[in-house]
This record gives C-alpha cells, sequence and structure tokens, in this order.
C-alpha cells in the first residue's frame, strides 16, 4: 500500500466535504474546488476524516491512492488557508506595477509587458520589486509563478530577472580580462 495514500485526511471545522458517485466537492471559506476521480479509488468520509481506498490492490491502483490523497488534501488546505507564492524581481529598472487585477512589468524590453491574473488567482504587487499570488488551487498557482518567472528567467552572469523568493541563482564566471 501507498504510505502517502494510508494517512487519513483531517477535516478543519471550516470546510465541508462532499462526495457524490466519482466527484469529491470541496467548500471552504475562500472558495470551493472540486475533483474527478478514476474508477477503483473508494472515498470514505467519516466524522472530520476522510480516507482513500483501494477495490484492488494493483501496483497502479496503489499510485493513484497516494495521488488522489495528496490533491484531495491540497483542496482541503486551498480552500481554508490558501496557497501563496512569492517572487522577487532583481535588476536596475526592473519593477512591477499594480493595475487592477493586472501587473504591468518593466523588464528591460523596449515596451511594457501586461500579465493578466487568471481566474482564481489573485495578483498582488508588495513593493515594486516583490509580487505575490495567491489561490486556491495549488497547481494554477505555480504554474501562474511560473509563467511570470518566464517572461524574465534570472540569467546566470549578474543575476538579474525574476526569481522566487529564497532562490538560489547560480553565477558563471565572466569572460577573464587580460
Amino acid at each position: 500500500m501507498s504510505r502517502i495514500g494510508k494517512k487519513p485526511i483531517q477535516l478543519p471545522s471550516n470546510v465541508i466535504v462532499d462526495v457524490k458517485d466519482r466527484v469529491v466537492n470541496v467548500k471552504g471559506p475562500l472558495g470551493e474546488d472540486n475533483l474527478e476521480v478514476l474508477e477503483g479509488i473508494i472515498i470514505k468520509q467519516e466524522n472530520n476524516v476522510i480516507q482513500i481506498e483501494l477495490e484492488k490492490e494493483e501496483k497502479q491502483q496503489v499510485a493513484y491512492q497516494g495521488l488522489y490523497r495528496s490533491l484531495i488534501s491540497n483542496m482541503v488546505v486551498g480552500t481554508s488557508q490558501g496557497f501563496e507564492k512569492d517572487l522577487e524581481i532583481v535588476g536596475v529598472g526592473y519593477r512591477a506595477t499594480q493595475q487592477g487585477a493586472n501587473i504591468q512589468f518593466q523588464l528591460g524590453y523596449s515596451h511594457h509587458i501586461i500579465f493578466e491574473a487568471p481566474d482564481g488567482i489573485k495578483l498582488e504587487v508588495v513593493d515594486p520589486t516583490k509580487i505575490k499570488i495567491k489561490g486556491i488551487n495549488k497547481q494554477q498557482v505555480g504554474q501562474v509563478a511560473a509563467n511570470i518567472r518566464k517572461l524574465r528567467p534570472p540569467e546566470p552572469y549578474k543575476g538579474k530577472g525574476i526569481r522566487y523568493k529564497n532562490e538560489q541563482i547560480r553565477k558563471k564566471a565572466g569572460k577573464a580580462g587580460k
């Protein structure tokens, strides 16, 4: 059996989980999320505990047990507390400004870049070189952070660009002089 899949999921008092057929709906104070579960996975809910079980002990089913346990756990955490990622902008003249729900970037290109916030994601400019991404879906928050970082990834010589908070950039030695 999967070590992760065997662990029960404790539900906070402000989260409601509803399992119908193969669809799991999770409602919390920050919003709601749903997930369709594959056949062979059984989701049991007793009191404030959710347990993921299997119909058959096959190798692929055991892997799915751990996967769905993690996905449902992330849904519970996301709807009750939410997820967030922090980005830093490093470079002279590089900055971000808030424009409603969107962010406008000045990243050394000849034009400004406007990044539009997808549904369910809140973008916040803490100061001109710090950005906070918030949402209830862990995968979506990480993907939006990766898309923003892709606008100007950190370069290896001076480290200029957009990076995750506390990300270590391995710098290369420059060209040797005379």
